[in-house]
Protein backbone atom coordinates (compact mmCIF):
# COMPACT_ATOMS: atom_id res chain seq x y z
CA UNK A 1 0.00 0.00 0.00
CA UNK A 2 2.90 2.24 0.79
CA UNK A 3 4.73 1.91 -2.37
CA UNK A 4 1.20 2.76 -4.10
CA UNK A 5 0.95 5.88 -2.40
CA UNK A 6 4.49 6.91 -3.12
CA UNK A 7 3.41 6.52 -6.60
CA UNK A 8 0.64 8.61 -6.44
CA UNK A 9 2.02 11.07 -4.50
CA UNK A 10 5.06 11.20 -6.93
CA UNK A 11 2.42 12.21 -9.74
CA UNK A 12 0.82 14.51 -7.72
CA UNK A 13 4.30 16.37 -6.95
CA UNK A 14 4.75 15.69 -10.77
CA UNK A 15 1.99 17.07 -12.48
CA UNK A 16 1.50 20.05 -9.80
CA UNK A 17 5.00 21.33 -8.94
CA UNK A 18 7.61 20.04 -11.05
CA UNK A 19 5.99 20.30 -14.84
CA UNK A 20 3.89 23.36 -13.30
CA UNK A 21 7.04 25.22 -12.83
CA UNK A 22 9.10 23.58 -16.09
CA UNK A 23 9.26 25.20 -19.55
CA UNK A 24 7.81 21.82 -20.56
CA UNK A 25 4.80 22.44 -18.03
CA UNK A 26 4.46 25.78 -19.62
CA UNK A 27 4.41 24.72 -23.25
CA UNK A 28 1.94 21.61 -22.53
CA UNK A 29 -0.52 24.02 -20.76
CA UNK A 30 -0.15 26.66 -23.88
CA UNK A 31 -1.03 23.54 -25.77
CA UNK A 32 -4.26 22.53 -24.09
CA UNK A 33 -5.81 25.91 -23.69
CA UNK A 34 -5.09 26.48 -27.31
CA UNK A 35 -6.76 23.30 -28.12
CA UNK A 36 -9.76 24.23 -26.01
CA UNK A 37 -10.17 27.75 -27.20
CA UNK A 38 -9.96 26.57 -30.83
CA UNK A 39 -12.69 23.72 -30.60
CA UNK A 40 -14.54 26.64 -28.48
CA UNK A 41 -14.48 28.86 -31.00
CA UNK A 42 -15.27 26.50 -33.66
CA UNK A 43 -18.48 25.71 -31.90
CA UNK A 44 -19.19 29.09 -31.77
CA UNK A 45 -18.79 30.01 -35.15
CA UNK A 46 -20.62 26.75 -36.46
CA UNK A 47 -24.03 28.29 -34.58
CA UNK A 48 -22.89 31.55 -36.06
CA UNK A 49 -22.58 33.38 -32.81
CA UNK A 50 -19.27 34.73 -33.41
CA UNK A 51 -20.03 37.79 -31.78
CA UNK A 52 -20.03 36.15 -28.31
CA UNK A 53 -16.43 35.35 -28.85
CA UNK A 54 -15.27 38.98 -27.34
CA UNK A 55 -17.25 38.12 -24.47
CA UNK A 56 -15.56 35.18 -23.95
CA UNK A 57 -12.41 36.76 -24.23
CA UNK A 58 -13.45 38.84 -21.43
CA UNK A 59 -14.17 36.43 -19.11
CA UNK A 60 -11.32 34.48 -19.83
CA UNK A 61 -9.06 38.01 -19.14
CA UNK A 62 -11.07 38.89 -16.20
CA UNK A 63 -10.32 35.16 -14.40
CA UNK A 64 -6.67 35.47 -15.30
CA UNK A 65 -6.32 38.68 -13.56
CA UNK A 66 -8.86 37.27 -10.82
CA UNK A 67 -6.39 34.86 -10.43
CA UNK A 68 -2.90 36.81 -10.36
CA UNK A 69 -4.13 38.98 -7.90
CA UNK A 70 -6.75 37.07 -5.80
CA UNK A 71 -5.67 35.86 -2.25
CA UNK A 72 -8.22 32.72 -2.88
CA UNK A 73 -6.69 29.15 -4.38
CA UNK A 74 -6.69 29.27 -7.75
CA UNK A 75 -7.04 25.93 -8.61
CA UNK A 76 -10.41 25.77 -5.81
CA UNK A 77 -11.97 29.42 -7.48
CA UNK A 78 -11.68 27.50 -11.77
CA UNK A 79 -13.34 24.05 -10.03
CA UNK A 80 -16.29 26.43 -8.36
CA UNK A 81 -16.65 28.38 -11.92
CA UNK A 82 -16.22 24.80 -13.94
CA UNK A 83 -19.23 23.45 -12.10
CA UNK A 84 -21.29 26.53 -12.09
CA UNK A 85 -21.04 26.95 -15.59
CA UNK A 86 -22.03 23.21 -16.22
CA UNK A 87 -24.76 23.25 -13.86
CA UNK A 88 -25.94 26.70 -16.13
CA UNK A 89 -25.67 24.91 -19.40
CA UNK A 90 -27.16 21.98 -18.32
CA UNK A 91 -30.52 23.82 -16.55
CA UNK A 92 -31.09 25.85 -19.60
CA UNK A 93 -28.63 24.46 -22.60
CA UNK A 94 -31.68 25.25 -24.69
CA UNK A 95 -32.14 28.86 -23.99
CA UNK A 96 -28.69 29.11 -24.34
CA UNK A 97 -28.70 27.60 -28.09
CA UNK A 98 -31.51 29.68 -28.75
CA UNK A 99 -29.62 32.60 -27.54
CA UNK A 100 -26.26 32.31 -29.07
CA UNK A 101 -27.86 31.66 -32.46
CA UNK A 102 -30.00 35.18 -32.02
CA UNK A 103 -26.49 37.18 -31.25
CA UNK A 104 -26.86 37.46 -35.12
CA UNK A 105 -27.71 40.64 -36.07
CA UNK A 106 -31.65 40.39 -37.92
CA UNK A 107 -32.05 41.25 -41.47
CA UNK A 108 -33.23 44.67 -41.88
CA UNK A 109 -36.06 43.87 -44.59
CA UNK A 110 -37.15 47.03 -45.35
CA UNK A 111 -33.64 47.66 -47.51
CA UNK A 112 -34.72 44.61 -49.61
CA UNK A 113 -38.84 44.60 -49.94
CA UNK A 114 -41.53 46.31 -51.26
CA UNK A 115 -45.21 46.18 -49.56
CA UNK A 116 -45.87 44.74 -53.34
CA UNK A 117 -43.47 42.23 -53.28
CA UNK A 118 -43.84 40.95 -49.78
CA UNK A 119 -47.75 40.67 -51.01
CA UNK A 120 -46.51 38.52 -53.86
CA UNK A 121 -44.32 36.50 -51.78
CA UNK A 122 -47.27 35.64 -49.02
CA UNK A 123 -49.90 34.69 -51.82
CA UNK A 124 -47.30 32.75 -53.34
CA UNK A 125 -46.66 30.70 -50.29
CA UNK A 126 -50.28 30.38 -48.99
CA UNK A 127 -50.90 29.44 -52.54
CA UNK A 128 -48.40 26.20 -52.41
CA UNK A 129 -49.05 24.71 -49.01
CA UNK A 130 -52.90 25.28 -49.54
CA UNK A 131 -51.81 22.71 -52.95
CA UNK A 132 -49.96 20.38 -51.01
CA UNK A 133 -52.66 20.10 -47.92
CA UNK A 134 -55.40 19.48 -50.70
CA UNK A 135 -53.43 16.91 -52.16
CA UNK A 136 -51.76 15.53 -49.19
CA UNK A 137 -48.40 16.45 -50.13
CA UNK A 138 -45.95 16.45 -46.30
CA UNK A 139 -43.75 19.91 -46.30
CA UNK A 140 -41.97 21.61 -44.14
CA UNK A 141 -40.97 25.16 -44.19
CA UNK A 142 -38.62 27.14 -41.59
CA UNK A 143 -38.94 30.64 -41.79
CA UNK A 144 -34.86 31.72 -41.04
CA UNK A 145 -33.43 35.18 -40.24
CA UNK A 146 -30.03 33.25 -41.11
CA UNK A 147 -29.99 32.53 -37.24
CA UNK A 148 -29.72 28.45 -38.22
CA UNK A 149 -26.74 26.41 -37.04
CA UNK A 150 -24.47 26.00 -40.18
CA UNK A 151 -24.95 21.87 -39.94
CA UNK A 152 -28.34 22.35 -40.77
CA UNK A 153 -27.91 24.03 -44.27
CA UNK A 154 -24.64 22.01 -44.76
CA UNK A 155 -27.23 18.72 -44.36
CA UNK A 156 -29.29 19.95 -47.77
CA UNK A 157 -28.84 21.59 -50.63
CA UNK A 158 -28.37 25.31 -51.19
CA UNK A 159 -31.50 26.87 -53.64
CA UNK A 160 -31.46 30.29 -53.69
CA UNK A 161 -34.63 30.48 -55.65
CA UNK A 162 -36.93 32.95 -56.27
CA UNK A 163 -40.19 32.25 -53.71
CA UNK A 164 -43.29 30.64 -56.13
CA UNK A 165 -45.84 28.42 -55.46
CA UNK A 166 -44.78 26.32 -58.39
CA UNK A 167 -40.76 26.42 -56.85
CA UNK A 168 -42.11 25.26 -53.32
CA UNK A 169 -44.86 22.73 -54.69
CA UNK A 170 -41.68 21.42 -57.24
CA UNK A 171 -39.06 20.64 -54.31
CA UNK A 172 -41.63 18.75 -51.79
CA UNK A 173 -42.79 16.88 -54.71
CA UNK A 174 -43.11 13.30 -53.64
CA UNK A 175 -40.38 11.83 -55.64
CA UNK A 176 -38.24 14.89 -56.04
CA UNK A 177 -34.83 14.15 -53.87
CA UNK A 178 -35.26 17.02 -51.49
CA UNK A 179 -38.90 16.12 -50.54
CA UNK A 180 -37.80 14.49 -47.42
CA UNK A 181 -36.31 17.38 -45.92
CA UNK A 182 -37.03 20.93 -44.46
CA UNK A 183 -36.90 23.99 -46.67
CA UNK A 184 -35.26 26.80 -45.52
CA UNK A 185 -36.81 30.26 -46.27
CA UNK A 186 -34.51 33.58 -45.89
CA UNK A 187 -36.38 36.56 -47.15
CA UNK A 188 -37.79 37.18 -49.92
CA UNK A 189 -35.40 33.51 -51.39
CA UNK A 190 -35.74 29.28 -50.84
CA UNK A 191 -32.14 29.41 -49.46
CA UNK A 192 -32.20 25.82 -49.16
CA UNK A 193 -33.85 22.27 -49.19
CA UNK A 194 -33.64 18.72 -48.16
CA UNK A 195 -32.35 20.20 -44.72
CA UNK A 196 -32.34 17.42 -42.12
CA UNK A 197 -33.36 19.07 -38.32
CA UNK A 198 -33.33 18.21 -35.27
CA UNK A 199 -35.60 15.94 -33.63
CA UNK A 200 -37.90 16.91 -30.37
CA UNK A 201 -37.59 13.95 -28.11
CA UNK A 202 -40.31 14.51 -25.59
CA UNK A 203 -42.10 11.21 -23.97
CA UNK A 204 -45.19 14.07 -24.17
CA UNK A 205 -45.79 14.34 -27.44
CA UNK A 206 -48.84 12.60 -28.93
CA UNK A 207 -48.12 9.10 -30.80
CA UNK A 208 -49.84 10.43 -34.24
CA UNK A 209 -47.08 13.51 -34.42
CA UNK A 210 -45.03 12.26 -37.37
CA UNK A 211 -41.33 13.75 -38.15
CA UNK A 212 -42.12 16.76 -39.43
CA UNK A 213 -43.67 17.80 -36.64
CA UNK A 214 -41.39 16.89 -34.41
CA UNK A 215 -38.68 18.48 -36.37
CA UNK A 216 -40.30 21.42 -36.59
CA UNK A 217 -40.24 21.76 -33.22
CA UNK A 218 -36.83 20.73 -32.84
CA UNK A 219 -35.56 23.42 -34.72
CA UNK A 220 -37.92 25.83 -32.91
CA UNK A 221 -36.36 24.69 -29.62
CA UNK A 222 -32.89 25.62 -30.71
CA UNK A 223 -33.15 28.53 -32.89
CA UNK A 224 -36.00 31.20 -33.20
CA UNK A 225 -37.82 30.89 -36.28
CA UNK A 226 -41.20 29.79 -37.32
CA UNK A 227 -42.20 26.20 -38.69
CA UNK A 228 -44.69 25.72 -41.29
CA UNK A 229 -45.87 21.99 -41.40
CA UNK A 230 -48.13 20.03 -43.77
CA UNK A 231 -48.98 16.29 -42.58
CA UNK A 232 -48.59 13.69 -45.54
CA UNK A 233 -51.12 11.88 -44.08
CA UNK A 234 -54.24 13.78 -43.19
CA UNK A 235 -52.86 17.28 -45.07
CA UNK A 236 -53.74 19.17 -41.68
CA UNK A 237 -51.55 22.48 -41.59
CA UNK A 238 -49.63 23.23 -38.60
CA UNK A 239 -47.96 26.45 -37.58
CA UNK A 240 -45.00 25.68 -34.74
CA UNK A 241 -42.99 28.33 -32.79
CA UNK A 242 -41.00 28.41 -30.02
CA UNK A 243 -40.81 24.56 -29.39
CA UNK A 244 -44.72 24.20 -29.48
CA UNK A 245 -47.64 23.60 -32.09
CA UNK A 246 -49.19 27.49 -32.14
CA UNK A 247 -51.87 26.58 -34.36
CA UNK A 248 -53.14 23.21 -35.83
CA UNK A 249 -55.50 23.20 -38.61
CA UNK A 250 -54.49 26.25 -39.63
CA UNK A 251 -56.06 28.20 -42.92
CA UNK A 252 -54.92 30.43 -45.37
CA UNK A 253 -55.65 33.98 -42.68
CA UNK A 254 -53.30 31.26 -40.23
CA UNK A 255 -50.51 31.10 -42.80
CA UNK A 256 -50.81 34.83 -43.52
CA UNK A 257 -50.73 35.94 -39.81
CA UNK A 258 -47.34 33.46 -39.72
CA UNK A 259 -45.85 34.99 -42.78
CA UNK A 260 -46.37 38.81 -41.79
CA UNK A 261 -45.17 38.08 -38.50
CA UNK A 262 -41.66 36.89 -40.11
CA UNK A 263 -41.65 39.84 -43.48
CA UNK A 264 -43.23 42.61 -41.21
CA UNK A 265 -42.04 42.21 -37.22
CA UNK A 266 -39.07 44.50 -38.22
CA UNK A 267 -40.67 46.98 -40.39
CA UNK A 268 -42.44 49.96 -39.16
CA UNK A 269 -45.08 51.77 -41.41
CA UNK A 270 -45.99 51.08 -44.81
CA UNK A 271 -44.75 55.01 -45.76
CA UNK A 272 -40.90 53.69 -44.85
CA UNK A 273 -41.31 51.24 -47.59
Amino acid sequence: MESWEKIYNGLIEFFTVTLAHSYVGVILQLILLSTVFYYMFKVLKGNKAERFVPVVVFFILLCGVTFAFSDFDSQLLLVIVVLIAMLVFTMFHTEIKRSLLDLNLKKDKSDTFTTTGVELIMDEMVRAVQNMSKKDIGALIVLSDDNLPEGIIESGTVVNAQITSQMVEAIFYPKAPLHDGAMVIEGDRIYAAGCFLPLAQSENLPKEMGSRHRAALGVTMVASVTAIVVSEETGIISIVKNGAVKKKYADAADIRNALSEYYWSDLTAEGKL
